[in-house]
């Protein structure tokens, strides 16, 4: 397998890193001896990232992966010391902003229109949760256990899962984990349907990621691209407008050579080409 990587960090290492091959991008979580918790660095580097990954017309799916024992503990509770100031007007308009910012990282992974496979092991805490619910496809280990930890620490958790979790696993089991705070395992996760796959280890969860990324890149760019799209656009519009939605973005791309190459495909009995356009 082509592999070809490219690290990004902070004078205290790489905290990110990724891999290439074919046509998938492996975002790979870097800090495995501090449990991949996330650093100010972490989110700017996220944002960064998935606009690369959104603009490379090679890339088509990105898989996110983790180092170490834990996908991600969450936030660095050292460095996030950093948010807590003198609570005066200047405060609060600072750390609103800083707020916006980060949520603009996990927002980042939903806008980014190259589907993102998250592959989960270990610990997935706090902000783990807000990643990982802002990907399209999230598969785990056995070993995984998430939660949403920030009423045990006296917060709201504010970057994304309190919006998007709903939609994945329904308000009853969402509001049960976002208030009690408690641990949930990976065949938890599986029966709410947070995640759609387990694995019974870390290396069997990377071949399923791999050949799950592998079979959606091997599709039509346009076609999976569009799917995104339109999901997120008629969870965040409604039905109706949805079904509006859709119609117009059809009738802009229908025809395309991604078309004609499956058709052509299918009568000659062969695996096609899909070139994106």
């Amino acid at each position: 397998m082509d592999v070809r990587k490219d690290e990004t960090g902070t004078a205290a290492g790489p905290c990110l890193m990724v891999e290439k091959s074919g046509h998938v991008a492996w975002l790979v979580l870097n800090r495995p001896r501090q449990r991949n918790t996330m650093t100010p660095e972490f989110f700017d580097e996220i944002t960064r990232r998935f606009e690369e990954f959104d603009a490379d017309p090679e890339v088509r799916v990105v898989v996110v992966r983790a180092e170490g024992k834990s996908f991600t503990a969450g936030l660095d509770l050292v460095a996030a010391q950093a948010l807590l100031g003198d609570g005066s007007a200047v405060y609060r308009d600072w750390l609103y902003r800083k707020i916006k910012e980060l949520q603009a990282s996990m927002t980042a992974i939903e806008k980014c229109r190259k589907p993102v496979i998250a592959a989960i092991h270990g610990h997935c805490i706090g902000g783990g949760v807000d990643l990982t619910s802002a990907c399209d496809i999230r598969i785990a280990s056995e070993d995984a256990v998430f939660s949403i930890r920030e009423t045990r620490i006296a917060i709201i958790a504010d970057i994304g899962t309190l919006q998007r979790l709903p939609y994945i696993v329904g308000q009853g089991w969402f509001r049960e984990l976002a208030m009690t705070g408690r641990d949930f395992t990976a065949g938890e996760a599986l029966q709410m349907g947070y995640i759609t796959r387990l694995c019974p280890d870390q290396d069997a969860l990377i071949e399923q990621a791999r050949t799950l990324a592998e079979e959606i890149a091997g599709l039509s760019p346009l076609a999976v691209q569009g799917v995104k799209e339109v999901a997120n656009y008629t969870r965040d519009h409604g039905f109706h407008q949805g079904l509006e939605y859709v119609a117009q973005r059809n009738a802009a791309v229908v025809p395309n050579e991604d078309m004609i190459e499956a058709v052509a495909a299918f009568l000659e009995k062969r695996t096609p080409h899909f070139k994106g356009r």
